[in-house]
């Protein structure tokens, strides 16, 4: 196999990627005896200096630059959008590839053996945007895949970044867009998009890559009982994870199954069969074959034109999220809101008033402001 063409961007060795690098949040004077609580000058953010690391491959101003697009603070929001479009030019160079499954199809295990041969034996530049569950309490994620991906997360031509969900449907961080234009304009060639699990809400990961793929298991009864027909329709490939050992054979029965499955489903992609495959993470077998598949797709929808078409589609869909989550800010930041908010809901835990008519309350004081 060729090796992959990288597009001479330096790289990235010497470099680590800390999330603690990139805390943008005011900070704030120790407290000493005798001494009031003094906030320090709010200082300027330095995005001439996250534009130039970026673009140098350097994994640290990347890690502070998504902290940065990923605050909520008001303060932050100009400093990334104007981020964002320094470096928008340098992006939609990658291959962008979603991965999802059944919580212990092996989804990390998977994703640590292919990104490694993707950089070990093709010399190609990976990042990884492993999507943990958020915190209820603190909001923060348990960054459990980058613990499970020790291998991959020390190869210097890796980059893994565990992103909290935030409650966003289909568990897909709402800054996940953004963060994959960082990571181009920063030189990787090839995006993983881990989300935290499977179900009908899952299918947002499709709106913002170019291959969805959909790890399975074996030995979980009547596999179309056992696996969502929505979000089988929506896989551009099915691939049957941990087939070694004594469970090659039914491994291989599994693949047969969703193959005949799949026959009687429309093709998630114009023009692309989708199909299943077996392959063995823990024993990096099949691999290799996972990434020759990647590659037939790639070439055959970019001689199609379905590959720029689907990116355009996705932009226009982003559109869409945006006005969506903006909706949402404002309104939940207005003061009517705020102050109308806890009286609403006394009356209708009292089942003083129906749910229906105080949203639509909401609703008219809102569009008064």
């Amino acid at each position: 196999m060729d090796t992959y063409k990288k597009r001479g961007r330096p790289s990235n060795e010497g470099f680590t990627d800390s999330v603690q690098d990139g805390d943008f949040s005011s900070s704030f004077s120790s407290l000493t005896r005798g001494s009031n609580f003094k906030k320090k000058k709010e200082t300027s953010l330095p995005i001439d200096d996250l534009e130039k690391g970026l673009l140098e491959g350097n994994r640290s101003a990347l890690a502070r630059a998504i902290t940065l697009i990923e605050s909520n603070a008001e303060h932050h929001f100009q400093g990334a959008q104007e981020l964002l479009h320094r470096v928008l030019p340098h992006a939609n160079q990658s291959i962008r590839i979603g991965i999802t499954g059944v919580p212990g199809a092996g989804k990390s295990t998977f994703i640590e053996s292919f990104g490694s041969f993707l950089c070990n034996e093709l010399g190609a530049k990976v990042a990884v945007l492993a999507v943990d569950p958020s915190s209820k309490l603190s909001g923060g994620s348990i960054l459990g895949d980058k613990t499970r991906m020790e291998q991959l997360a020390r190869n210097p031509l890796a980059f893994i970044r565990p992103s909290p969900t935030s409650g966003k449907l289909g568990g897909v961080h709402r800054k996940t867009r953004e963060t994959m234009i960082l990571c181009e304009a920063a030189g990787f060639d090839v995006i993983l998009v881990e989300t935290v699990g499977v179900g009908q809400s899952e299918v947002i990961v499709r709106d913002m890559v170019d291959f969805f793929m959909l790890l399975v298991l074996t030995g979980a009864g009547d596999e179309l009982q056992g696996m969502k027909k929505g979000i089988m329709e929506l896989a551009d490939t099915i691939i049957v994870n941990k087939a070694d050992g004594d469970n090659k054979h039914a491994a291989q029965k599994t693949r047969a199954e969703y193959e005949k499955i799949l026959h009687f489903l429309q093709p998630a992609t114009k023009g692309w069969p989708s199909r299943a495959y077996v392959c063995s993470s823990l024993y990096e077998e099949g691999i290799k074959e996972v990434w020759g598949v990647i590659q037939q797709f790639i070439a055959n929808t970019q001689t199609s034109g379905v590959f720029e078409q689907r990116r355009r589609e996705q932009a226009k869909e982003w559109i869409y999220s945006m006005i969506t989550d903006q909706l949402h800010y404002r309104f939940f930041g207005s003061p009517v809101v705020k102050e109308m908010l806890p009286k609403i809901e006394n009356d209708v835990i009292a089942g003083n008033r129906t749910v229906t008519s105080v949203v639509e309350e909401l609703f008219r004081q809102y569009t008064r402001e």
